[in-house]
C-alpha cells in the first residue's frame, strides 16, 4: 500500500501482557512514518491496563475472553467492519483473531503465514519460532511488508510505554535510596525460578540497599514467603500494591531488575531498565530477549535433551526434575549485579 492511502489502521495482539509490549513498537514506527493515520488496537480486556494513556492511539477495543467470549467476538467483528479500516495487521497467529482479521473488510490483511486462515489473508509474512529474529523484528515483519519501501534499518525496536504523573508519584516513596527489583513468579511454573534460589541470591547479593518484590495481587502470597525466609530485613514485599505501570515506573530507576522470561522482562526493556533475565524451560532463541541497553541473560549452563520443553512452558516439569531451573548457579546472578552497579 501507499502511504496516503493509510488513513486507519487496525493492529491485532490479544495474548500475554509481554506479546503486547513487544507489539508497541509498531506503533511508535506507524506513528513516525505516517504520521495522520488513526492507530487503533485491539488487545485483550485483561492487558488492557498496559497501553493506558497511550497518546499515539486512536481507540482500544478490549475483547473479554471470560465472560461470553464468543459473543463478545461477535460484537468486535461487527465493530471492526464498522470502522472500515484501510489496514489490520495481526500480530496473533491464532484462529479467532485471524477470522477477525479475515472478515474485517480492511482494504489489506497482514498476518503471520502459519496457522489457521492464513490464506485469508492479503499478506502473508513469515513467523519462525525458534529461529534468528526476536518477536519485536518478526512484528515490524507486518508493518515493512505493508509498506515495502520502509527502510528496515529505519525501524525503531525499543518497546516503549507512557507513565502518568501519578504513576511516577506513586513510586517516589521507595525510590529514595538505591534499590533492587526482584519479579520472582510467572504464569507458568516451569518458566519461574524457584523460589530457594530466589532466598539464595537476595542473601548472597552484596548490595545493603532496599530489594522489592514484584508482581500481581495474586503473586503476593509467594512474594511473602521468599521475604520471610530471607535473612536480610530490607527485603519488602510490592505484590499486588502497585499497579503494571506503576512497577514499570520502579523498575526504571533500579540498580538492577532480576526478572524470569515473562511480563516483567518486557516492561524493563519498554523502560531500558537495566535487566537480569532468567530463562529456565524456555529459551533465548525463542526471541523473547531483553533490550534494555543493560541486559544480561542467564540460563542453564549444562545441555538438557528435554530443554526446551514449550514455548509456554508447563504447569510442572514434564521431567519431573526441573534441572534447567535447579542446575542455574546463583553466583553467575551475583556476577550480573556486579557488572550493573559499574554500569550504574
Amino acid at each position: 500500500m501507499k502511504r496516503e492511502d493509510i488513513s486507519r489502521v487496525l493492529l491485532i495482539q490479544t495474548a500475554y501482557i509481554g506479546d503486547v509490549i513487544l507489539m508497541t513498537p509498531l506503533i511508535e514506527n506507524l506513528r513516525k512514518i505516517v504520521p495522520t493515520t488513526q492507530i487503533d488496537v485491539l488487545i485483550n480486556h485483561d492487558t488492557a491496563s498496559v497501553l493506558a494513556g497511550h497518546p499515539h492511539i486512536n481507540e482500544l477495543l478490549l475483547w473479554n475472553k471470560r465472560e461470553r467470549k464468543k459473543r463478545n467476538l461477535l460484537r468486535l467483528l461487527q465493530k471492526i467492519r464498522e470502522n472500515n479500516y484501510d489496514a489490520v495487521l495481526n500480530c496473533h497467529r491464532y484462529f479467532s483473531t485471524r477470522l477477525l482479521t479475515a472478515l474485517s473488510g480492511a482494504k489489506c490483511k497482514v498476518g503471520f503465514n502459519h496457522g489457521s486462515l492464513a490464506r485469508w489473508l492479503d499478506i502473508q509474512v513469515s513467523h519462525q519460532i525458534p529461529g534468528d529474529q526476536h518477536e519485536v523484528d518478526r512484528n515490524l515483519g507486518l508493518l515493512s511488508a505493508l509498506l515495502p519501501d520502509t527502510e528496515k534499518s529505519q525501524l525503531e525496536r525499543q518497546p516503549k510505554l507512557y507513565l502518568s504523573i501519578g504513576d511516577q508519584e506513586q513510586v517516589l516513596p521507595y525510590q529514595a535510596e538505591a534499590y533492587l527489583c526482584i519479579a520472582p513468579t510467572s504464569v507458568w511454573f516451569t518458566k519461574q525460578f524457584p523460589a530457594e534460589k530466589w532466598i539464595e541470591l537476595i542473601d548472597n547479593l552484596p548490595f545493603e540497599g532496599k530489594i522489592y518484590l514484584l508482581g500481581a495481587p495474586t503473586d503476593y502470597e509467594s512474594c511473602e514467603i521468599i521475604r520471610q525466609k530471607s535473612k536480610r530485613d530490607t527485603v519488602e514485599n510490592l505484590a499486588g500494591k502497585l499497579s503494571l505501570l506503576q512497577s514499570a515506573a520502579l523498575m526504571a530507576k533500579a540498580v538492577l531488575n532480576y526478572v524470569n522470561d515473562s511480563a516483567p522482562l518486557h516492561l524493563a526493556s519498554a523502560m531500558n531498565a537495566p535487566v537480569c533475565a532468567i530463562f529456565c524451560s524456555t529459551v533465548p532463541e525463542f526471541g523473547f530477549t531483553p533490550l534494555s541497553d543493560f541486559s544480561e541473560v542467564v540460563d542453564v549452563s549444562s545441555s538438557l535433551s528435554c530443554r526446551p520443553c514449550g514455548i509456554h512452558g508447563h504447569g510442572a516439569c514434564p521431567q519431573k526434575h526441573f534441572r534447567c531451573a535447579y542446575d542455574i548457579r546463583v553466583h553467575r546472578l551475583v556476577e550480573v549485579f556486579q557488572k550493573a552497579q559499574i554500569s550504574h
